[in-house]
């Protein structure tokens, strides 16, 4: 970060740490750190919103539109941001960088990605891999059929974590606070068309943690159906892995031995290559 993207905050002269922002015009009065804006504005891109104005990044992140300057300049100096010669702002390659490091991202993708790509070619349908990040999943990668059915989820995008295949897998093995936290806001039109209530939700996390799957189906906004299994790391689980298809025929296609086998085989080399990497 550029000295001159933390202008607005007061600095100990001894020990050059910043410390108690100014309260100068437009700035945030409680003196939100750079790195939390910093991120509010890389928040403010998403599928939608892929190139953005200046006052849009404002707007989107609640930042002021000098603060944005400041600190869009500055991540564009860095490579986190790109602009465009009509002066709109992109994401930068340097983030695509840095993410490729993420363990639980890129490393995970890695491993993942050969027994995926079988369990693609076997379904010809829509293969995702997600972890769950928070009271929500990300997904790490996702492989699909030309003539599969639409999906709303992009790599790098997340994914509710109570009506998706992925999410209820990694909700069902989430520490019991998250689950109890996701449980209490839940309300129906959220989840898949069999879970109407709360206790509806907390039947079906038991039935994932027995059955080391889950099958669900949607309706809404098109007919689709999905099933689950956890992909196991460290004697936990570190991720979940699905199958999206259109619900006519999904019954009959075999999708669920197919996924959980696929599941087990990511979960042993993950297995394989922890052991190595303690040798």
């Amino acid at each position: 970060m550029s000295d001159q993207s933390m202008g607005d905050e007061s600095v100990d002269e001894a020990t050059g740490v910043p410390g108690t922002p100014r309260r100068r015009g437009g700035k945030p009065s409680e003196g939100q750190p750079v790195i939390d804006r910093a991120f509010a504005l890389l928040g403010a891109f998403d599928s939608d919103h892929r190139a953005q104005s200046l006052g849009e990044l404002a707007r989107r992140s609640g930042i002021p539109r000098s603060s944005a300057l400041r600190l869009a300049r500055s991540l564009v100096q860095v490579g986190a941001l790109e602009r465009l010669d009509d002066g709109r702002f992109v994401v930068g390659l340097r983030l695509l960088e840095t993410a490729s490091l993420a363990p639980r991202g890129h490393g995970l993708r890695a491993v993942a990605m050969p027994y995926m790509e079988d369990l693609f070619h076997v379904t010809r349908q829509h293969v995702l891999l997600a972890v769950r990040d928070g009271g929500e999943a990300l997904l790490v990668e996702r492989l699909s059929a030309l003539d599969a059915g639409p999906v709303r989820y992009r790599v790098g995008g997340r994914l509710p974590l109570t009506s998706t295949g992925v999410g209820l897998v990694l909700l069902a093995f989430a520490p019991t606070a998250v689950q109890d936290e996701v449980v209490a806001a839940y309300e129906p039109a959220q989840g898949p068309d069999e879970v109407r209530t709360p206790d509806d939700l907390r039947r079906v996390l038991a039935e994932v943690r027995r059955g080391d799957h889950v099958f669900g189906r949607q309706g809404r906004p098109w007919p689709v159906s999905t099933v689950a299994a956890p992909v196991r790391g460290g004697g936990e689980v570190v991720a979940a892995l699905s199958v999206v298809a259109p619900t006519t025929g999904f019954a009959d296609a075999g999708y669920g031995p197919a996924v959980r086998a696929t599941a087990r085989a990511i979960s042993r080399r993950l297995e394989e290559e922890g052991r190595r990497a303690g040798a």
